[in-house]
């Protein structure tokens, strides 16, 4: 697009940051502002990449990785021990939305690389989006669907705890083909990107929870400025690829994250769970951690190829995460979950 209309560029911009100005006054579209943002940053790197790129010198990719870290060590400042008691809890629920999760979107995202017929590293990027654990924001947007939070949760820091384990075996076998895996590289990257900075934050919020009230505060926005900073370096550097295969790479993202949604919402209705924890396996499914992708890309020394898929689903799994958050906060559940009372007694509502 940018090929074909290089003036229209301001005129872009101009009209994605207009917008998000108009729907910061209204309650029911505020909630869309920053993907609004993220829209102009990306189009804006798309067409003054070379901005993004390096400063007087500096490689700016190079802040990804710390970037990724302090965003873990934030989630793990959001998390305790207490939400990894939802598997004692609720073991049907975290069994089969761990299950769900780690069996939908890596065989979906193998399938449609396979089926856009991607190149190699586009394609291995598209599966690894599909591999790791649930996002941060899952938990937001199930608690805005009135899904089951403690069970969103749960799933949120059991997939993450497992995701050194699972994800470079599954990257391995779906991927193997696409790209060279080293599973044990991959297992200490997610270590020391996710795994322990979140350690660490479990760590600061047991011993010094409330106790630094401005860090609480300055978290989600530190977090929220790390994505669209690491999205936009990434959109730079792979420029030339998004031109390439950027259309068929925004509809395999959709497809994948609509597929998540729906094939986790209706296998989990199929066993007869109920709606409520229907909707939160729904969620979790179709929710990635783009930012442990986007390192995992990073540190494979792909982050121009591999690391579009990751970029491009993360903005994209905000606006349906949204959507389908309002539609269901318009029509809750009919039947009362057994599940209420741990919610309640985790005091997240």
């Amino acid at each position: 697009m940018t090929a074909l209309l290089p003036a229209a560029g301001p005129f872009i911009i101009a009209f994605w940051v207009i917008l998000a100005i108009l729907f910061s006054r209204y309650p029911q579209t505020k909630g869309f502002v920053y993907t609004l943002m993220i829209f102009a940053a990306v189009t804006t790197a798309m067409y003054y990449p070379q901005y993004f790129l390096t400063i007087g010198g500096f490689d700016l990719s190079k802040l990804i990785t710390p970037l990724i870290q302090i965003i873990m060590f934030g989630m793990g400042t959001a998390m305790s021990l207490r939400d990894f008691y939802g598997v004692i809890k609720m073991p049907m629920g975290v069994f089969t939305g761990v299950i769900c999760h780690f069996t939908i979107m890596p065989f979906v995202g193998w399938a449609l690389a396979h089926l856009f017929n991607f190149p190699p590293e586009i394609a291995a990027g598209v599966v690894l989006i599909g591999t790791v654990p649930c996002g941060m924001a899952s938990n937001v947007i199930s608690y805005l669907a009135k899904a089951n939070l403690a069970l969103s949760v749960t799933l949120t820091a059991v997939s993450t705890m497992m995701a050194p384990f699972v994800t470079p075996f599954l990257m391995r076998w779906l991927a193997g083909s696409y790209v060279d895996i080293s599973v044990t590289a991959m297992m200490w990257d997610i270590v020391k990107i996710v795994i322990l900075p979140v350690a660490g934050g479990l760590l600061f919020n047991h011993f010094l929870s409330g106790k630094l009230k401005w860090l609480d505060n300055i978290m989600p926005k530190v977090s929220m400025s790390g994505i669209a900073f690491i999205i936009v370096i990434i959109t730079a550097k792979g420029r030339e690829s998004l031109l390439d295969v950027g259309v068929l790479l925004i509809l395999s993202s959709l497809i994948h994250n609509l597929s998540g949604y729906t094939l986790g919402y209706w296998l989990c209705r199929l066993i007869r769970m109920n709606e409520q924890d229907c909707r939160t396996i729904a969620i979790e499914v179709g929710m990635q951690n783009g930012g442990l992708a986007t390192a995992i890309a990073k540190n494979m020394g792909k982050i121009a190829t591999i690391g579009l898929a990751p970029a491009v689903f993360g903005p994209l799994m905000n606006v349906t995460g949204s959507l389908l958050a309002s539609w269901w906060h318009r029509h809750p559940p009919k039947e009362e979950p057994k599940e209420k009372a741990v919610q309640l007694e985790t005091g997240r509502l």
